[in-house]
């Protein structure tokens, strides 16, 4: 029985485990929008930057993206949010 368990993994093709970052992207997006947190926790440095940047020269009302888009990651399904932020890397909404 042992001998057949170790045959069968290596024909395993599973993929690795994917790391996704919604969960966190999406509360840090809603909570600390404005600082362009969930950026960063994407890799997204410009991105983040631009964000702050334009938080403080609106005055924090363009903090509302953030929380936007903070809603935008939660609602997404798992495998819909990774291809599109992780893998495609799509900076804004």
């Amino acid at each position: 029985m042992e001998t057949t368990k170790q045959t069968e993994d290596w024909n395993n093709t599973q993929q690795p485990k994917q790391e996704n970052k919604k969960v966190l992207a999406g509360i840090m997006g809603i909570l600390f929008g404005g600082l362009g947190i969930h950026k960063f926790i994407l890799g997204y440095t410009q991105e983040g930057i631009i964000q702050i940047v334009v938080t403080i020269v609106t005055c924090g009302i363009f903090s509302i993206v953030g929380f936007i888009e903070g809603i935008i990651y939660l609602t997404k399904s798992d495998e819909d949010f990774y291809q599109t932020y992780q893998v495609g890397k799509k900076g804004w909404f």
